[in-house]
């Protein structure tokens, strides 16, 4: 049972945290202010509203009373309440209406309603409050007449209590109004941490990023930093270490490519030669790797332009690109540029023709490149993402590599926050949907 109630809780507490808060202070001014409100409602203020309105309908009986007894006087006695109290009376033998006006949620015509009951009986009696702005139409029912009264408000309802509800209310949404603005410096240290961290966590740099607020969250925050130039550290050291050895070794392979060309021996040199250019790819694949994990400046990337380059670099009458909606995005464009021309050449590596489509959608953007080719088998579709594994079926994704090409380009798009998929694509070949958040 507590476990359902402490699902349900947290179901429909809000997931932000200045929110959280927000209510844990406001929560507590609302409840107090509606107790006194209630307490007040009831002691008070139906009790005030009670004791005018039995006064009112007194003197409505008074008057009732003396037409009855006297009508010769009651031009006189008519007057005399316009005068003194700004009764509008006015005695006819208009049809009484049938239903009254009464509002069914309001204190002011609920009270009217049981004095007027009380005093003249069911049914003898019509009232409308909302008619006239400043003044309540009352009538009374005789034998063959009526009785008509226009009476000023405030002799039904006392002024005071909209006062006294105004300065109960009024402090308390001060309070809440302080609170607030309290709560939103508290939590903006929080805020701008996890934005730090959401942009380290695509990749971007957080050079700028200055700890601050109460002396827990300060720590948190020097922490974070330290752990965030620890790893760009390590980060700078792995790739420099890759981009070290892959440099050091073009040198012999090139040495031995010229003494390659120098053996008159052609069918040996060839052989050797094909050796030397596979090292040569797999040394590439390796610095394209090491320079995924450096860090890049972020800048707006338009992706229908980004496409339109490569599309211009390759130069491939077999890429197709095709209705590239206009959308921009903060992130790496090397980067980017990387990951999305090495899904294109593997499926024209693999396949005739590849399509390019973009579709946009309220804050996601995704990108389907599609080929005719062999495809992947449905149960390998997780295992080419891993560094360093290879098909060797119908369709390898780095035939001339070490098997680091869709590990690239998973480790870009996962950088920039987005997520990548496979498939059968419409043409029969493989369908890679990259969706990036804008």
């Amino acid at each position: 049972m507590f476990s359902g109630l402490n699902n349900f809780i947290k179901y429909i507490l809000p997931k932000r945290l200045f929110y959280r808060a927000l209510i844990i202070v406001a929560a507590p001014t609302i409840i107090l202010q509606i107790i006194i409100t209630i307490v007040f409602y009831d002691s008070i203020w139906i009790k005030a509203n009670k004791s005018i309105t039995r006064s009112l309908v007194s003197q409505l009986k008074t008057i009732e009373n003396v037409y009855l007894n006297n009508k010769d006087n009651l031009d006189f006695f008519t007057d005399s309440y316009k005068n003194n109290f700004n009764f509008e009376i006015d005695i006819n033998n208009k049809p009484f209406p049938l239903s009254t006006g009464e509002r069914k949620f309001s204190p002011m015509d609920r009270s009217l309603r049981r004095e007027l009951k009380s005093a003249f009986g069911n049914n003898n009696y019509f009232f409308n409050t909302s008619k006239f702005k400043n003044a309540v139409e009352i009538k009374i029912k005789l034998d063959n007449e009526m009785i008509e009264f226009l009476v000023p408000k405030e002799m039904i309802s006392a002024s005071s209590v909209r006062l006294f509800v105004l300065w109960t209310t009024l402090p308390s949404i001060i309070l809440i109004l302080i609170a607030l603005i309290f709560l939103k410096n508290q939590t903006k240290p929080l805020v701008r941490l996890a934005k730090a961290a959401e942009r380290f966590g695509k990749g971007d740099y957080v050079n700028d990023f200055r700890p601050s607020g109460a002396a827990e969250i300060r720590k948190a925050a020097y922490e974070f930093d330290r752990m965030a130039k620890r790893i760009n550290r390590h980060l700078n050291q792995r790739s420099e270490m890759l981009s070290g050895i892959s440099h050091d070794l073009r040198t012999p392979l090139t040495r031995l490519k010229l003494q390659l060309a120098m053996i008159e021996q052609k069918n040996i040199s060839e052989k050797m030669s094909k050796d030397i250019d596979e090292m040569e790819s797999m040394l590439n694949d390796y610095l394209q790797f090491a320079k995924t994990q450096t860090q890049e400046e972020t800048s707006i990337v338009n992706l229908s332009n980004l496409f339109y380059r490569i599309e211009k670099n390759l130069n491939d009458k077999n890429l197709t690109l095709l209705n590239l909606k206009e959308v921009s995005l903060k992130g790496r464009l090397s980067a980017l540029t990387r990951c999305f021309e090495n899904v294109i050449q593997n499926g024209l590596t693999y396949g005739e023709k590849v399509y390019v489509t973009l579709q946009k959608g309220s804050n996601i953007v995704t990108i389907y490149i599609e080929d005719d080719g062999p495809g992947i088998p449905e149960d390998q579709y997780k295992n080419v993402f891993k560094p360093l594994f290879r098909l060797d079926k119908s369709r390898n994704l780095n035939k001339s590599g070490v098997g680091l090409g869709l590990a690239i380009v998973e480790d870009i798009i996962n950088s920039h926050g987005g997520s990548i998929l496979l498939g059968r694509s419409k043409y029969e070949g493989l369908q890679v949907k990259i969706s990036l958040p804008f």
